[in-house]
């Protein structure tokens, strides 16, 4: 069988409300997830030695420091797989990581659903059977944003901790310019500020007043709100509650460089803008390909890491061919079949 390679998609938050605390420790989550056209690449590599795993992160993203194989999330989730699966086949695993760390755009979880669909691929053409309810909660078990790689579409409504997936149409011809500040967002640091700063200003554990019973405001069901994207984006009644957060923190002073990414964004015509996830990455969206490539050239004065790129109509399927394509406008790895909605 030949090497097999296959996209890890980053996601951004277009909307993301932080609700109550729950007893396992997780906070409860309204999100809208869409997956992007740019993310990591994993290379896997079949070996002959039988439960052998050799494992190479690099690309500008990789780190300089060895992660140990208990904390790196593509390690255990091919641990995970062979512990539920018996799946003992020795594997290379390569993955060249251009997401920013830290930057709240799913890289690692994005990854070990990858891992998970490519090992899944894998075990069936081995004559291994593994049905999708099976996948879903291995993916659960590694991370609370991992289930939404795994979703057939490429747009979710998110709720619960992460594992409960309403899945979504992508809206059409939109394209989003990210822009990353330099500097990570540590997520836990983030739920902590989050909590600090709804107590100084007297708000309740989803961020409103007692007086206003959920966390949508108005919108009397998900259906209803779900449709406000399908609106133009300059309509859009998304939010990301971490936003007012870090543009009013003190302590950890990037507050102006948010500002900046956002107001860059907006200035260059951006009919939406906002954060995503915990941090650090803004993005914007834009209705024009141009538009947006002409935004990106110009953000790129300003900051180091800046991308022009499109949402994913579903997810990445598993390339036997390791084979790259050139875009309309710009090279980028194949995302399997994946017929977007792009220029």
């Amino acid at each position: 069988m030949a090497n097999l390679t296959i996209q890890a998609p980053a996601k951004v938050n277009l909307h993301l409300r932080v609700k109550e605390r729950r007893p396992d420790g997780f906070h409860n989550l309204e999100s809208i997830f869409a997956a992007l056209a740019f993310g990591d690449t994993l290379h896997i590599e079949l070996l002959d030695e039988d439960g052998a795993l050799e494992m190479r992160m690099e690309g500008p993203f990789s780190g300089k420091a060895e992660i140990p194989p208990e904390k790196n999330i593509v390690s255990r989730a091919v641990s995970l797989f062979r512990s539920k699966t018996g799946y003992a086949r020795g594997l290379g695993v390569h993955v060249d990581k251009r997401m920013p760390l830290g930057g709240g755009l799913g890289g690692g979880s994005s990854d070990a659903a990858s891992t998970l669909i490519a090992l899944d691929t894998l075990y069936k053409a081995d004559g291994g059977s593994l049905d999708d309810d099976s996948l879903a909660e291995m993916a659960a078990l590694l991370g609370s944003d991992v289930p939404f790689f795994l979703g057939k579409t490429g747009v979710s409504y998110v709720s619960g901790r992460g594992e409960r997936l309403l899945s979504l149409k992508a809206p059409k011809n939109l394209f989003l310019v990210l822009v990353n500040p330099g500097f990570p967002s540590e997520t836990p640091r983030a739920f902590r500020l989050l909590d600090e700063f709804r107590e100084k200003n007297g708000e309740n554990a989803t961020g409103r007043g007692a007086d206003i019973p959920n966390s949508t405001g108005n919108v009397p069901n998900t259906s209803e709100f779900c449709e406000k994207l399908y609106a133009p984006p300059r309509d859009w009644p998304f939010q990301n509650d971490f936003l007012p957060v870090f543009l009013n923190d003190a302590e950890g002073g990037n507050g102006a460089a948010y500002r900046e990414m956002l107001s860059g964004l907006r200035g260059l015509g951006a009919d939406f803008a906002g954060l995503s996830g915990a941090g650090s990455t803004c993005f914007g969206v834009f209705s024009g390909w141009e538009k947006a490539e002409k935004a990106e050239k110009s953000l790129l004065k300003i900051w180091n890491c800046v991308k022009v790129t499109f949402l994913l109509a579903h997810r990445a399927i598993p390339d036997y061919n390791n084979s790259t394509e050139k875009g309309r406008h710009r090279k980028e790895m194949r995302y399997g079949d994946n017929r977007y909605q792009g220029p």
